[in-house]
């Protein structure tokens, strides 16, 4: 761990010399990244409701592997961040009307997506499991398993879970929500037979309701790489993001943010 507090630290140091050393000076051809530098923030979008990438702690505060990710690329920006939360399936309009400067969210890069908005990365790759409380359900390998008529599962409206569950099983009963705690309660009270989420949030669900008789065996049903959402518009800020995230990844920082936020959940599930 004193290891990687030490490439953590590096890491922050080499953002502030990239960011003191050029001049605050931007093409106008990129509209975003002048935007972002003019008026001094990174304004981040996030639903904040899928953690631990993204969450409120107990005061209220926006936290997660995904807040520490964006407070990164605004100290790399030398400019302050700003949060706004809103409901997943509002994210990407508010990109494309220019509300917030960058989504990161938990969001699954997919082609109809990447149509409307550009990505960079994946920073993270996940899969998709379940939250239940039938084993059968829990072990299920593929999504044929789960395709039977008397199956309800519960998804957070707007995200990749919903589309999966509509287009490969579409036998299913299927309940959308805002928010994810909403789905989890409704798996606890035997409301639904289950609730289809990204890997890391079920481990954090799992661990975070330890009484509420959830199994903690399960397969990971789809491959999901996390990416970051930017505006279509500006190559720019593209270019930076992706050589932002390149440096991230090769000094190991983004391994001190998954220790951070995933390593202990993991390391319970394994055992």
């Amino acid at each position: 761990m004193k290891k990687l507090l030490k490439i953590f630290s590096l890491t922050l140091a080499l953002l502030f010399i990239a960011a003191n050393t050029h001049a605050a000076q931007v093409s106008p051809d990129a509209p975003a990244m002048s935007r972002i530098v003019k008026n001094g923030q990174l304004v981040l979008g996030t639903s904040g409701n899928q953690p631990p990438m993204t969450m409120l702690d107990e005061n209220g505060k926006p936290s997660g592997f995904d807040i520490d990710l964006a407070d990164l690329m605004a100290q790399a920006l030398n400019v302050k961040l700003v949060i706004k939360q809103l409901p997943f399936n509002k994210l990407l309009d508010a990109l494309e009307a220019g509300e917030v400067d960058v989504v990161i969210s938990n969001m699954t890069i997919n082609p109809s997506r990447n149509m409307r908005v550009a990505f960079v990365g994946p920073y993270m790759t996940s899969g998709k499991c379940l939250i239940t409380k039938e084993e059968n359900l829990a072990q299920a390998d593929d999504t044929e398993e789960l395709n039977i008529a008397d199956m309800n599962l519960v998804v957070l409206k707007g995200s990749t879970s919903e589309d999966i569950v509509r287009t490969l099983m579409p036998k299913v009963k299927l309940k959308t929500v805002e928010n994810l705690e909403k789905g989890v309660k409704m798996v606890a009270d035997d409301k639904i037979g289950g609730m289809m989420a990204d890997y890391p949030v079920c481990l954090h669900t799992i661990n975070k309701n330890p009484n509420a008789g959830f199994i903690s065996v399960f397969s990971v049903l789809t491959y999901e790489p996390i990416g970051i959402a930017l505006p279509a518009s500006d190559a720019l800020f593209m270019n930076w993001t992706s050589n932002f995230l390149e440096r991230l990844d090769k000094t190991e920082t983004l391994e001190v943010l998954a220790n951070k936020w995933l390593g202990k959940l993991m390391k319970e599930a394994a055992n």
